[in-house]
């Protein structure tokens, strides 16, 4: 496996942060919304921002 740069790393770093707050705000939304297609839209998104964070931690 290649190493990855400091700059790289940090990168990972802020994106892998940046998906964890949507995925934790997405599901907060979901849980407060009482419209049933406003709740399932933020449901995909907490789910879909969690499949990103997993496959950005599988380059470190």
């Amino acid at each position: 496996m290649q190493e990855i740069s400091v700059l790289d790393l940090q990168n990972l770093r802020h994106l892998i942060g940046g998906y964890e707050t949507t995925h934790c705000k997405m599901e907060n939304y979901a849980q407060e919304a009482t419209d049933p297609q406003i709740k399932q839209f933020f449901q995909k998104a907490a789910q879909s921002a969690a499949q990103n964070k997993q496959q950005l931690l599988q380059f470190l």
